[in-house]
């Protein structure tokens, strides 16, 4: 039942709202706590016993400026290592791994199913009827995370939302950027890897709206908008946003900053920003 309701929130496609002038509508999205809650943990370490704490990506949203120095984990650290670190569940695991693991499928791919198949797992982010409405109208989707997976790993456990019936169709994708993936870190020019997930966020952005350009046509109707929630990349996204509005004055730009569960809408203009909170899931649909 629950599936069929999410089919039923639009019956017809809409045009994009500038379409008619020339002008397509780009969707930007982070994943975790955005689009959806996964269960995916991450680890951090005590400082004197090495015993690793699991914690959620909403909590680490919220504390991971603090770990290490002040609040509930000031005793504990980070390890950067991909393969026993603190992210390790947000990286590919390689084909053997998954072999001794006995599965085909990665880890995004495993959670994702996980959290679908749940009855009684409240999965759906601030952002999901947005992103299900930008699904459904094949607007062109960027989906810009912090996780290292493989962009074709992102596709397959998106694909389980359609397998699963919560979206009717494939997305139509502009570009997948997966800024811990080192591929796509290189990619985004950070070969040294040592810039943060929020300025490979603010790197991501500025080339999604470059591909967006080359591959749509320039158009001064052109609408973009990024849904995060982690304060710190919230901060970088808009002065990124900023800096590109001064490149292309004419067209629009938006902030959507979902922290808490809420759900506020950011326009940005070349001298200041005007916010408007949203009350979702039915007002977010023709957002931009």
């Amino acid at each position: 039942m629950q599936s069929q309701l999410e089919l039923e929130i639009q019956k017809e496609k809409e045009n994009d709202r500038n379409l008619h002038l020339g002008g397509r509508s780009f969707y930007f999205f982070d994943f975790d706590d955005n689009v959806a809650f996964l269960s995916t943990p991450i680890a951090i370490f005590h400082k004197e016993t090495k015993l690793e704490l699991l914690i959620s990506s909403r909590e680490w949203a919220k504390e991971h400026s603090n770990v290490g120095h002040s609040g509930p984990y000031a005793d504990y650290e980070i390890n950067w290592d991909d393969d026993a670190g603190s992210f390790r569940a947000f990286r590919d695991r390689n084909i053997a791994e998954l072999q001794k693991l006995n599965s085909k499928n990665q880890i995004f791919v495993q959670d994702v199913a996980a959290a679908l198949g749940k009855p009684d797992f409240n999965w759906k982010g601030p952002s999901w009827s947005c992103f299900y409405h930008a699904t459904f109208n094949q607007r062109p989707i960027s989906v810009i995370t912090a996780r290292g997976h493989s962009p074709e790993t992102l596709k397959q456990g998106i694909e389980q939302f359609k397998n699963f019936k919560f979206l009717p169709m494939t997305p139509n994708y502009l570009s997948l950027f997966p800024v811990s993936h080192k591929p796509t870190r290189a990619m985004l020019g950070d070969s040294t890897f040592s810039k943060s997930v929020a300025e490979l966020k603010q790197a991501a952005i500025r080339a999604s709206v470059m591909m967006a350009i080359q591959t749509y046509g320039y158009s001064p109707h052109h609408r973009f908008g990024m849904s995060d929630d982690d304060p710190k990349n919230i901060q970088l996204i808009t002065e990124e946003m900023k800096r590109i509005k001064t490149t292309f004055p004419e067209m629009s730009f938006f902030m959507i900053e979902t922290q808490d569960g809420q759900f506020v809408k950011h326009e940005i203009g070349l001298t200041h920003e005007t916010a408007t909170k949203v009350n979702p899931p039915v007002a977010q649909l023709p957002l931009f």
